[in-house]
C-alpha cells in the first residue's frame, strides 16, 4: 500500500523566483561597489553573488521539475531533481573561486590604489543587508517545505553573508591604516570559504542521489508510531527508509495471525499508514503484510499496548 507526496507548487516556485530576484539586485549593489573602488575584496563578493543568480536560476528549474508527478518513465516521482541542483551549484561555486582568486592574485602581484571606499562600503553594506534576511528566510521556511534546492540556496547566502562582513571589516581597515596589500588577501580568503562551502554542497547532495536514510531522529519517529498504530499485528520488521528531495519512502513487513481476513490486514496498513504521514510529512509508505511464520527476532518492532 503507498501513499502520495502532497505538493504546494505554487509557493516553492514563488519562493525560487525571488531568490533569482534577490540575487540578482545584490550583484547589482555588489557589482557597482567595485566598479567605484577597484577593490579585488569587492570583485570576490560580487563574483559569489554572480554565482548566486545562477544557482537561483537552477533551483527554480529543480523544484518545478521535482514536483512533477510520477510518470511512466519516473515512477517514484523527480524528487532527487534539487539534488541535482544543489551538485551543480556546488560546482559553480568552486568555479567562481578559481576566479577570485586568479583576481585576488593579480591585485597581489600589481598594487591598487583603492578609491571612493565608503560609497563602496555602503553599497556593499547594503547588499549584506538584503542577503542576511533572505537567506533566513530560505534556511527556515525551505527546510520546513523540505527542499533541499531552497534550503542549500539560504546556508549558501548565509555564507555570502559572513564573508561579506569580512570583506568590509577588511576594507575598513584598508581605509583606516592604508595597507592596500589586505585587499588581496581578502580576496584570497573569501576564495577558499567559498571552495570549502562548494565541497560541503556537493558531499550532502550526493548523500541524496545515493538514498541515504532519513535521519535518526526521524527514524525514531517511525518505528514510535509503527508501535503505537500496529494494533492487531504480531510484529513490523526489516524497517528501510531512504530521503528523496521533500519526500521521505519507508519501507516495512507487517507479520499477522495467519487466519486474519485480507479486509482485517488492510485495516491495520490503513492506519499505520494515516500515522506514518501525521509522523513523517510527505512519507510514502510500502507496507509488505505477511504471515505470522515469517516474524523475526532481530530488527522488529512491537505494537505497544
Amino acid at each position: 500500500m503507498m501513499t502520495r507526496l502532497s505538493h504546494r507548487p505554487d509557493k516553492l516556485v514563488l519562493a525560487a523566483i525571488a531568490s533569482i530576484a534577490v540575487a540578482v539586485a545584490v550583484m547589482g549593489l555588489k557589482l557597482l561597489a567595485f566598479w567605484e573602488t577597484g577593490s579585488a575584496a569587492l570583485y570576490s563578493d560580487a563574483m559569489e553573488s554572480g554565482v548566486n543568480v545562477a544557482t537561483a536560476v537552477m533551483a527554480l528549474y529543480a523544484v518545478r521539475l521535482a514536483q512533477r508527478p510520477a510518470d511512466r518513465r519516473h515512477q517514484f516521482g523527480h524528487h532527487k531533481a534539487e539534488y541535482f541542483s544543489a551538485v551543480v551549484e556546488g560546482v559553480l561555486i568552486t568555479v567562481a573561486a578559481l576566479l577570485i582568486l586568479q583576481e585576488a592574485w593579480d591585485a597581489f602581484i600589481r598594487p591598487r590604489t583603492l578609491s571612493s571606499l565608503g560609497e563602496g562600503l555602503a553599497l556593499n553594506g547594503l547588499a549584506t543587508v538584503l542577503n542576511g534576511a533572505w537567506s533566513a528566510f530560505l534556511i527556515i521556511w525551505g527546510g520546513r517545505q523540505r527542499s533541499p534546492a531552497l534550503a542549500a540556496g539560504g546556508w549558501h547566502l548565509l555564507t555570502d553573508v559572513a564573508t561579506s562582513l569580512g570583506v568590509l571589516v577588511g576594507l575598513g581597515l584598508v581605509a583606516l591604516t592604508g595597507w592596500q596589500v589586505l585587499d588581496p588577501l581578502l580576496a584570497g580568503g573569501v576564495a577558499l570559504n567559498i571552495v570549502w562551502v562548494g565541497w560541503r554542497l556537493m558531499r550532502d547532495s550526493v548523500g541524496g542521489l545515493m538514498d541515504e536514510a532519513v535521519p535518526p531522529e526521524t527514524l525514531r519517529r517511525i518505528r514510535r508510531a509503527i508501535a503505537a498504530n500496529s494494533e492487531g499485528a504480531i510484529q513490523a520488521h526489516d524497517v528501510r527508509t531512504r530521503a528523496a528531495g521533500r519526500a521521505a519512502f519507508i519501507e516495512f513487513h507487517l507479520v499477522v495471525p495467519g487466519a486474519m481476513t485480507v479486509a482485517a490486514s488492510h485495516a491495520i496498513c490503513d492506519r499505520l499508514e494515516a500515522a506514518l504521514r501525521d509522523a513523517v510529512p510527505g512519507a510514502e509508505v510500502v507496507i509488505h503484510v505477511e504471515p505470522e511464520k515469517e516474524a523475526k527476532r532481530q530488527g522488529r518492532v512491537v505494537p505497544s499496548g
